[in-house]
């Protein structure tokens, strides 16, 4: 069989995946902490019809090798963790991370490794414990459920905000306004693209991420601490979708046409064939 059948499947199935990768990106151009995708090609190994042959001084010159390619495979999938563009809300609670670092979210916080995530769209629910969209508690820096009713020196809190470093500044009912010396936790991790999604604007350590997979809640971090290098909290905005629609359309086109080449190339490739069996005729 012809090698540029195979090359031209192979090509087929690249751009297929490129293509599935860049409609997810369009799909999510509006999610809250998004983080585009990218697909990285390689060629295949090539199959060598004649070896090299080196030069031989006042003889003979060296020859090249001779190879045909095999076609083209993924080599990677990346997730490109540049920070997208900030909308402000002025919720009090919406949270963005300007800069590195993950917000630290657990359904069974003390327990197992908490997931990171940079959609910092969190609310105060009826017990007045800091959790995500999905019911989900956020953690401090003590992996901990951040407690608004136990962050009161003076009595119920009947105001609070959020500083940079992400302490809880609360007030109380006498109008006496207090550090809680309680921070929202921060995660941070030597590799981001290692991270793997669980859905739900979730990523989930792995071995990785991070150096020889130490868990992250070992080390839960605070904002805005030039000594780790993590990102300051702005309270009242939210971290949109880092996808850029007119890069992913151009991406788009790109792929389209590159299948179609491919499948040109199966159509020439299956012609020839056709004209090798009409030889007996």
């Amino acid at each position: 069989m012809l090698r540029s059948l195979y090359s031209g499947v192979s090509g087929m199935r690249g751009f297929q995946t490129k293509l599935d990768v860049i409609g997810n990106n369009i799909a999510n151009v509006n999610t809250v902490g998004f983080k585009a995708g990218r697909v990285m090609f390689k060629d295949i190994l090539s199959q060598t019809v004649a070896g090299v042959t080196p030069s031989v001084d006042g003889t003979k010159g060296g020859v090249n090798s001779k190879q045909i390619g095999l076609g083209v495979s993924i080599s990677a999938i990346d997730t490109i963790h540049t920070p997208g563009s900030a909308m402000t809300t002025n919720v009090p609670t919406d949270l963005r991370l300007d800069g590195d670092g993950f917000f630290l979210v657990s359904d069974t916080p003390g327990t197992g490794e908490p997931f990171l995530t940079r959609a910092g769209n969190f609310s105060f629910d009826a017990n007045n414990q800091l959790v995500t969209s999905d019911g989900m508690y956020v953690l401090s820096s003590d992996n901990a459920i951040i407690d608004l009713d136990n962050l009161g020196a003076g009595g119920p809190v009947t105001a609070y905000s959020i500083s940079n470093s992400g302490e809880i500044i609360t007030v109380d009912s006498t109008g006496t306004t207090t550090s809680s010396g309680v921070f929202i936790g921060i995660g941070k991790v030597a590799n981001p693209s290692g991270l793997e999604k669980v859905g739900g604007n979730l990523y989930r350590q792995s071995p990785n991420s991070n150096d020889a997979g130490a868990p992250v809640s070992g080390a839960i971090l605070t904002a805005n601490d030039p000594t780790n290098g993590t990102g300051a909290i702005v309270a009242g905005q939210l971290e949109m979708s880092n996808v850029d629609l007119t890069g992913e359309f151009t991406e788009m086109i790109v792929a389209q046409r590159a299948f179609q080449a491919n499948s040109r190339i199966i159509t020439t490739s299956d012609q020839i064939l056709q004209e090798v069996v009409n030889l007996k005729q």
